[in-house]
């Protein structure tokens, strides 16, 4: 059986041109949920998987994911050890790279191997602006694969059922603040529907398995462009996505919702940066009147 290790913590988004993290990393849990889309390449091999201990509860009871490593130091000396027939490095840390080139393996790919600073997995800002392909298709190219829809492989089984018609995953990372829809946004989006359909806002939710007990009780998610739109994707829920500063071509909905950008002909769309330095944001200009009428919309043909 072919043995495989993936190096995906979540310390830099793979599509991210802004490079590794400096200091304390803020894990990129989106970005860990949406790069299981691999392992449909690798269901008859034996995967081993290196995150960061914040993000394994995504990767749990996988059923394609043979083992899990926490990562430190002393888990990295470990890996040095093994040997493998293929590594896959998704992160650009020279830290991670050079522990990505110290394991023996017979075939590596990703960075700190390939020339990826030259591929359309590592974009410049212009040429990641004019990309057209979703993470999907990137990723099963990387590989020498043709992406096929082939969906992310989530393992963790919710223990909620269907309670709320409306799920809204208000909230955004610290590390991309600009992603974020307006607070008084959401109360007035909350207003269009009261009395007619039911409302649960994320909120309160402590860990990782709780807040995809709370995606799986709501029919349908709003949510920017964050871990609980992957989330929803990943348990087949309905979703109204908002984006603003990143692109929506990244992202493929699976013919399970709808993308909403800004009305607007501000020439910095897609920005790609994590704050933004306008008096008024993009994301401004996504009205609740608009967005209510999407979420009625998927309602109604869903």
């Amino acid at each position: 059986m072919k043995k495989v290790l993936i190096i995906k913590l979540g310390h830099s988004e793979t599509l991210d041109s802004g490079g590794d993290s400096r200091g304390a990393p803020v894990v990129s849990l989106g970005d860990v949920l949406r790069t299981t889309v691999i392992l449909n390449y690798f269901k008859d091999a034996r995967v081993s998987w290196l995150a960061d201990k914040k993000a394994m509860p995504l990767l749990e009871n996988n059923p394609y994911i043979k083992r899990i490593f926490g990562y430190n130091k002393m888990v990295g000396e470990r890996l040095k050890k093994e040997s493998y027939d293929l590594v896959i490095n998704l992160e650009k840390s020279p830290q991670i790279c050079a522990l990505a080139g110290a394991i023996h393996t017979d075939k590596r790919l990703g960075f700190g191997v390939n020339p990826l600073s030259k591929s359309r997995i590592a974009l410049s800002r212009q040429s990641r602006r004019e990309n057209k392909d979703c993470w999907q298709k990137v990723l099963a190219r990387l590989v020498g694969r043709e992406w096929k829809e082939e969906p992310y492989i989530l393992g963790y089984k919710p223990n909620s059922r269907i309670k709320y018609d409306i799920g809204f995953n208000w909230t955004t990372s610290s590390k991309w603040s600009n992603k974020a829809w307006p607070r008084a946004y959401w109360d007035e989006l909350e207003a269009l529907f009261k009395g007619r359909y039911s409302v649960s806002w994320q909120k309160g939710l402590r860990g990782l398995h709780r807040y995809m007990d709370w995606i799986n009780s709501c029919r349908l998610i709003v949510s920017a462009d964050t871990l609980g739109l992957h989330l929803g994707l990943a348990l087949k829920k309905k979703v109204v996505a908002l984006f603003g500063p990143t692109p929506h071509r990244e992202i493929h909905l699976y013919g399970l919702g709808s993308f909403l950008t800004p009305k607007t002909g501000l020439k910095c769309l897609p920005c790609l940066k994590p704050r933004c330095d306008k008096k008024r944001q993009c994301m401004e200009r996504i009205f609740p009147q608009t967005v209510a009428e999407k979420i009625e919309e998927e309602i109604k043909y869903g």
